[in-house]
């Protein structure tokens, strides 16, 4: 890593926590430069070489130019996917592999770069049955969980640990009415269970008596707990009924979220905990790309600078 290099900042247009980093860094007088992965190659080219010394080269944008060997950090968000729809199927499937294995792999090779997070470490976390065995190795408290495709399993384990709820292994995008919407975490039954089960991956949960939720946002070595009370089984099915306060984690949470995070090699991890009614913390999920700066408003914790000294360096 360089002191004095750019930060470059991976994510997709509409990103207001990106932007909230990058008026930070630019109020450090940190530079940075900005760009979507998925506007390659009509906005975005790379120009890299392979030496003893690792990647070396240049990445531009239509405003700023990166000497890829002297990149100081790297904050990969949410950028959007790679698209050719000027091609046909067939060129556009070889066009958009050609541009994951090329500009992705130099993107994760940059040497001496610090990343936040290194985008094949999130691809690692993401998978949310590795995330809960790394949990549980870690030292956190888990609901009872099953991941199957049998309706009969699923039957059989709604009846042993009732309430139970269904959660998405992954969340992808419904459009419904030609609004976008997600798959809710929900409360099911038995005689819910049916034949279609059998026709994908689903996880059953027990549901947690929670008394409120935690989010845990662990930048660097810093950890931010808020506490988060309402009414709901999900709480991001409605921001507006929630009522936040800072946390302390209870003994032993802070070295496993450290463990959890060392485990896939992250340095920046969004938890999600439920604290049932005797002050128990039970482990729900760690999103290695999680959404994080809303809670500083509400709770005046110091995120925004924790992100941009990490980015910058200041406690590496």
């Amino acid at each position: 890593m360089t002191d004095s290099g750019p930060v470059l900042v991976v994510t997709n247009l509409d990103d207001p926590t990106a932007d909230v980093v990058i008026s930070e860094l630019h109020d450090r007088d940190v530079p940075v430069v900005r760009f979507d992965s998925g506007d390659f190659p009509h906005a975005l080219s790379v120009a890299a070489t392979i030496t003893s010394n690792g990647v070396e080269g240049t990445l531009s944008t239509p405003s700023r130019s990166a000497d890829l060997s002297g990149i100081r950090s790297l904050y990969y968000r949410r950028p959007s996917g790679f698209a050719f729809p000027h091609l046909d199927q067939q060129d556009a499937r070889f066009a958009i592999t050609q541009a994951r294995y090329g500009l992705g792999g130099i993107l994760a090779s940059l040497p001496g770069c610090r990343y936040v997070n290194h985008p094949h470490r999130i691809g690692d976390a993401e998978f949310k049955p590795s995330g809960l065995a790394a949990a549980a190795a870690a030292g956190f408290r888990l609901p009872p969980t099953v991941i199957t495709s049998d309706p009969d399993t699923a039957r059989d384990f709604v009846k042993q640990y009732s309430p139970v709820i269904y959660k998405p292994l992954s969340a992808p995008l419904y459009r419904i009415d030609g609004v976008s919407c997600t798959v809710e975490v929900a409360e099911v039954r038995a005689d819910d269970i049916d034949e279609a089960v059998s026709g994908t991956a689903h996880l059953f949960q027990q549901r947690v008596d929670k008394a409120a939720d935690v989010r845990v946002t662990v930048i660097g070595d810093q950890v931010f707990a808020v506490r988060m009370d309402s009414d709901l089984l999900d709480w991001r099915t409605d921001y507006g009924r929630l009522r936040y306060s800072v946390a302390q984690p209870p003994p032993g949470v802070t070295d496993a979220l450290h463990a959890y995070l060392a485990h896939f090699g992250l340095v920046f991890g969004a938890f999600d905990f439920a604290i049932d009614g005797r002050g128990q913390w039970w482990f729900l999920e760690c999103n290695p790309s999680g959404q994080w700066y809303w809670l500083e408003p509400e709770t005046g914790l110091p995120m925004l600078a924790a992100m941009a000294d990490l980015l910058e360096g200041k406690n590496r």
